[in-house]
């Protein structure tokens, strides 16, 4: 029976699950099985006498509520760490005082050990709890023990407990971990009195993202990673533009100009805290790493599955399918959207799923604490935003956001779980937002406590400026000179900007920097799509052959396989699956792969399709398509999960990065679409016209199941008419089975 954590600090219920242990170990969950694993506990005697049995039944005792006191810190010892920057006393938990252990302080003296900490090495119980209190609960808290692989959790404890003291941090370390803050906080405050009242969603408050970041980035070459697949929402994103991808100062202070309009083919353009860019950062190390930030919408968390789908795409075009390690995938969520995004939930589903997986994703959600005037307890139903991560057993580390080198440590952690795990982690970045949601915001008018607070507090750059001053790790000349040199070049950058402004008088100033895929103009002139009789003839072998020793389900056998043949020998009629299957067959003798992505896709949901065939013996599957002939493309069909939004944000992300690709979702019925109307309405529809971002992708809507009820009738066209503009999509009512065929050959043939 599964036991609440929180319970498992109780001493007497460790005891009662212990007996159970000993009588039966699987009685109890594997929680509790991987705690009590490794010690034996005897009947415990009356203790009026000095026996041999006593004295180790005393021992084995003590034991007992010293891993007890271990496990209970594991497990909690997030609850009272020293996490929020803004807080003025420490979190209390009753469940971890020392007397629910059976402790008093004449006990602070006793030589104990245990298996569980520091492997078993002989200390005071003071120095347990000190060691314990500075590993789980000081600038951060862990939450890993709900991961039920103990290989993983002994790993993960085993780093936590191995981090080294602040004090043997290198002096390169320290002043590039300044340097990094140093550079954030000028670039807002130059932007803050340069370009006063203009909408920017200032870092200040969080700059230790940038410490995350730049940390992640420099363990990459030596990781094995090549290629960094990012989204963001708008919350500090011009800083990481200017600092992380290192996107030209000049240009952004232009688009901060009046008088600025972007220089675009076509399209409507974006805001400039929506827009995407690519990169590649040549680090110091002689390592170069390709960070990739997709555009996004104003629509929270609505770019995660489209950033996972296209980390998935670019890591088939590194050849990296199997291991997933060169191309990591690293979203920067915000605290509020991160908890109440249902996107959020469905985009982790997918984390796992053969079809979807990644090989695992950084999160660094940035904790200001606030969503624009809502405060946790009006966001969230649960202790953290982060909660929801735990439904995959991501690990999750809270974390400081005032104690760089806690930072950096849990950044070093979460990149080294992912390469070393392929799972998701979560960095739970406490901090705060030092100004409003925008800067034409006034936050005191509904926290003016907080914000009172909130305007008292040095940065966190000039707290830890200061804290190497006081240990001379740097002089006072040297934190200067860096200043010095981070105001210089936003002064001449500026200064350069203002006279190219000048020089142009009555023009436009213009934006030279992009990194747009420029799409030819629609023509209806369409590309052949006839193939020859010879071609039609292979792929009708293929779909109708299977191997020998495969046994076809009989059914399958008569109505798909001996119907399609007898089809083809009769010259038709062709029905729609056939004609798509037949479709999907000279494309991928073209050379041209094929991703169908949806829900029940393989066989389809009007079992029409069965793309995929199962042994009636032994269920291994089959798909035909894949031995039309030795040198052919590949076909991945998946059966998606039942979600909608994160699916086909996967999928349209995976169109954006492999446009050679014919990538296809499928509604199970199309008047399910309507359940991923951000992704058609903020992506596929306008992301042309705002980013210059053309997509291939081809959403499939089986209606007109006639009689079947309002949900199962409508693809709703209509919607779909209402958001043709400028040649943006192509909606294709299709009536007969030939024209479905020549319209998918048709997407491939198109410029």
């Amino acid at each position: 029976m599964r036991t609440s954590i929180d319970a498992r600090a109780n001493l007497h219920l460790i005891e009662d699950k212990y007996r159970l242990w000993q009588q039966n170990p699987d009685s109890v969950d594997s929680g509790w099985s991987a705690f009590f694993e490794g010690f034996e506990l005897g009947n415990l005697p009356e203790r009026n006498g000095t026996t041999e049995n006593e004295v180790e039944a005393r021992e084995a005792a003590l034991q007992t509520r010293v891993d007890g006191l271990v496990y209970a810190y594991c497990t909690l010892g997030h609850t009272i760490a020293r996490i929020d920057p803004l807080a003025e006393t420490r979190p209390a938990n009753p469940l971890l005082r020392l007397s629910e252990f059976g402790f008093t302080d004449s006990d602070f003296d006793l030589c104990v050990s245990s298996k569980f900490f520091l492997d078993n090495r002989p200390m005071t119980l003071r120095e347990m709890v000190a060691g314990l209190d500075r590993i789980y609960a000081d600038s951060i808290g862990s939450e890993f023990m709900h991961i039920q692989d103990p290989h993983v959790r002994e790993w993960i404890r085993r780093r936590l407990e191995t981090r080294p003291h602040k004090h043997s941090t290198p002096r390169a370390v320290q002043v590039a971990l300044l340097r990094a803050l140093l550079e954030s906080e000028s670039f807002e405050i130059f932007l803050h009195t340069r370009y006063v009242g203009q909408k920017r969603f200032s870092l200040q408050g969080a700059e230790t993202l940038m410490v995350a970041l730049e940390t992640i980035l420099h363990k990459c070459p030596d990781g094995g990673v090549e290629e960094i697949c990012m989204g963001m929402a708008h919350r500090g994103r011009l800083n990481v533009l200017a600092n992380f991808l290192r996107k030209s100062l000049k240009v952004i202070f232009t688009e901060f100009s009046e008088n600025y309009i972007p220089d675009l083919v076509a399209g409507d353009g974006d805001v400039k805290y929506h827009l995407g860019y690519q990169a590649v950062r040549r680090l110091a190390s002689g390592g170069e790493v390709e960070i990739r930030l997709s555009s996004n919408p104003s629509h929270l968390e609505a770019v995660d599955p489209v950033v996972e789908g296209k980390a998935r795409a670019r890591q088939r075009i590194r050849a990296d399918i199997e291991h997933r390690k060169k191309v990591l995938p690293l979203l920067v969520h915000g605290d509020a959207a991160f908890i109440a995004q249902g996107i959020v939930a469905e985009t982790l589903t997918l984390s796992q799923l053969h079809g979807y997986s990644t090989g695992g994703t950084i999160h660094v959600v940035v904790n200001n604490q606030i969503g624009f005037t809502t405060l946790p307890k009006d966001a969230r139903s649960s202790r953290y935003a982060t909660d929801i991560a735990k439904m995959i057993e991501a690990p999750i580390f809270h974390v400081n956001g005032d104690d760089p080198l806690a930072v950096k440590f849990v950044s070093d952690l979460a990149f080294d779980f992912r390469q070393r795990f392929g799972r998701d982690v979560v960095i739970d970045l406490y901090c705060y937002r030092r100004y409003g949601h925008n800067e034409g915001d006034e936050p005191s008018f509904t926290q003016p406590d907080l914000y009172a607070k909130i305007e008292k507090r040095p940065s966190v750059t000039q707290l830890y400026k200061r804290e190497l001053l006081d240990a001379g790790t740097l002089s006072e000349d040297d934190a200067a000179s860096l200043e010095t040199e981070f105001d210089l070049r936003l002064e001449m950058t500026r200064d350069e900007v203002n006279a190219i402004e000048k020089r142009r008088a009555n023009q436009k100033a213009k934006f030279r920097e992009s990194t747009a895929i420029f799409q030819p103009e629609y023509t209806s002139e369409s590309e052949p799509t006839a193939i020859s009789e010879k071609t039609l003839k292979t792929i009708v072998e293929g779909l109708t052959h299977v191997p020998e020793g495969f046994e076809v389900q009989p059914k399958i056998q008569r109505i798909v396989l001996d119907h399609q043949r007898k089809v083809f020998e009769h010259g038709g009629p062709y029905e729609w699956h056939f004609a798509e299957a037949l479709a999907f067959g000279s494309l991928l003798l073209e050379g041209i792969p094929i991703r169908l992505s949806g829900q029940d896709s393989s066989r389809g949901t009007f079992s029409t399709r069965h793309s995929v065939l199962y042994d009636a013996k032994t269920g291994k599957p089959y798909v035909p398509l894949m031995h039309l002939a030795e040198k052919q493309a590949r076909i991945c069909i998946y059966n998606s999960p039942l979600s909608e939004a994160a699916v086909l944000g996967f999928d349209y992300g995976y169109s954006l990065e492999y446009p050679k690709m014919l990538c296809l979702w499928e509604a199970q019925f199309g008047d399910f679409a309507n359940a991923a109307q951000t992704i058609i309405d903020q992506f596929i529809v306008s992301a042309e016209s705002k980013w210059q971002q053309p997509s291939g992708i081809v959403l499939l809507l089986p209606h007109g199941y006639e009689g079947q009820g309002p949900e199962h009738s409508s693809a709703r066209i209509e919607r779909f008419l209402q958001e043709c503009a400028e040649d943006n999509i192509q909606v294709c009512n299709l009536t007969t089975a030939a024209q479905y065929f020549h319209v998918l050959r048709r997407q491939m043939k198109r410029d």
